[in-house]
């Protein structure tokens, strides 16, 4: 589109291409003496005859069309050799586990008894289960400079805000410390093994392990080159991610730190079976193995011990474990499955099971829908005005918005706004309960708590887990 758009001029050494969908212009730079970036270089025919065409491997970008067979060899996209930490659906959970019934309806297409007698249901299962979380909202001076900028916009505001109670909880629950792994799930950019790298100044033996299962643009971890700190990144879906073929990990002298800043839906039970199932049960079954095979490993062994002495005075736990400890902030329960989900035992021990489940995650949705107004006029709103306040929305694939059939909008006006709200919650809760249940069964103590005011974000709950034999928060619930 051309660059006389009534929304303005675009900014000088950017392309000129309005983009519609964001009512703005592309901020791409561009060449000296052109008008388009090489993405949008075929949007006015007089600029350029040369057709271009969605890639093939990922129709988010395209590709000029004559040199479509040159681009395959090399985009991005394309299927890359696995490495070795790659193994298919090893935190996927049972492969012989039934999904979601195929003939399950849209909540928008349930009657209104239907959905009183889920609603029942749903009180009914959550009974005697603590619905006010405690409030842990902690900040860390290392954020204290960035916190403080006049620089710094809303939504950066918010981000930092979150980061720095996420690293004040770390460092609370004494994770914070030298010789050991920060395993940073859905990484995106990096920018919280960035603060916790920051807050650690030069701590020996430091590894940073951002796992995300695309390519991400502005990665702040490339920006690190510090002697003692070591940052890895490796590009894979948490589902196939088998931490102790990573080298680093491998003979496991470095106590790992599960940590995360919104980690979406499934992500998160992914990633607790990658943590204390896959990984913590490796080293379990290795010591279970006869003496003359572990004798090689005595040295390992007294290099942990020594770990463990200085515990006092480097934050290390008194008694080393594999997983030291997880703390991940929660978010988007309308998007985890049944069939990954850490809980089932949990659901079926309450009665419950993938039906149920599949209706709750999407009704998880109404305590962050956004909407504002109590009457159940608010409930003929149009589509268009129905957003989600989720301010990370940059940070999801979706967009923090959430889908029509989620959405207040769509279903039946037997609950006001607010009565949905706390149904959300109970649901979100409800989730969480059994990713509780499960931490517990695995040896962990796991809390919940609010780390930040829901004006910073709607997503606020931080799960966090110590093993048993360390001193721990209080087990929520």
């Amino acid at each position: 589109m051309a660059a006389s758009h009534a929304s303005g001029f675009p900014t000088e050494g950017r392309c000129s291409y309005y983009v519609e969908k964001k009512k703005r212009f592309c901020r791409m730079v561009v060449a000296a003496g052109k008008r388009f970036c090489g993405e949008h270089a075929g949007a006015a025919e007089e600029e350029n005859s040369r057709k271009r065409i969605l890639c093939p491997l990922d129709p988010k970008h395209t590709v000029y069309e004559d040199q479509l067979t040159k681009h395959l060899k090399k985009c991005n996209s394309r299927e890359k050799p696995k490495p070795d930490f790659f193994i298919q659906d090893i935190n996927a959970g049972l492969k012989d586990e039934a999904g979601i019934p195929e003939q399950l309806v849209p909540i928008s297409s349930l009657s209104e008894e239907q959905l009183e007698n889920l609603i029942k249901k749903l009180r009914k299962a959550s009974e005697g289960l603590n619905s006010t979380l405690k409030g842990r909202i902690m900040s860390h001076p290392a954020l204290y400079d960035a916190l403080n900028d006049p620089k710094n916009g809303d939504c950066a505001t918010k981000h930092l805000k979150q980061q720095a109670s996420i690293l004040g909880n770390i460092e609370k629950l004494k994770l914070l410390g030298p010789r050991r792994c920060f395993v940073e799930f859905g990484a995106g950019k990096g920018k919280l093994s960035h603060w916790v790298d920051i807050a650690l100044k030069d701590a020996e033996k430091v590894h940073f392990i951002l796992v995300e299962k695309v390519t991400t643009r502005f990665k702040v971890d490339g920006k690190h080159r510090k002697k003692n700190a070591v940052f890895e990144r490796v590009q894979i879906d948490i589902q196939h991610l088998c931490l102790n073929k990573i080298p680093v990990l491998r003979e496991g002298t470095l106590p790992v730190v599960g940590i995360g800043k919104h980690l979406c839906g499934v992500a998160t039970d992914l990633a607790l079976r990658c943590l204390v199932e896959t990984y913590a049960a490796s080293f379990e079954q290795r010591n279970e193995e006869p003496l003359a095979k572990r004798i090689k490993n005595d040295k390992t062994e007294k290099e942990i011990n020594t770990l463990a002495k200085e515990g006092n005075e480097t934050n290390v736990p008194q008694k080393w474990n594999p997983v030291a400890g997880i703390v991940i902030a929660l978010c988007c329960h309308h998007r985890c499955d049944w069939r990954h989900y850490v809980g089932k035992d949990y659901f079926r021990a309450l009665g419950l099971g993938a039906a149920e489940f599949y209706y709750f995650q999407r009704m998880s949705s109404w305590a962050t829908c956004g909407m504002r107004k109590t009457s159940l006029e608010a409930l003929s709103v149009s589509t268009k005005n129905i957003v989600n306040q989720n301010d990370d929305g940059d940070e999801h694939e979706d967009g923090g918005h959430r889908s029509l059939e989620d959405s207040t909008e769509s279903l039946p006006g037997i609950l006001t706004v607010e009565e949905k709200k706390k149904i959300g919650h109970l649901c979100k809760l409800l989730i969480d309960q059994g990713r509780i249940q499960y931490l517990q069964q695995k040896g962990f103590s796991p809390a919940l708590q609010y780390y930040v005011d829901p004006l910073v974000s709607l997503e606020n709950v931080l799960l966090t887990a110590l093993p048993t034999h360390s001193s721990s928060p209080e087990i929520t619930g």
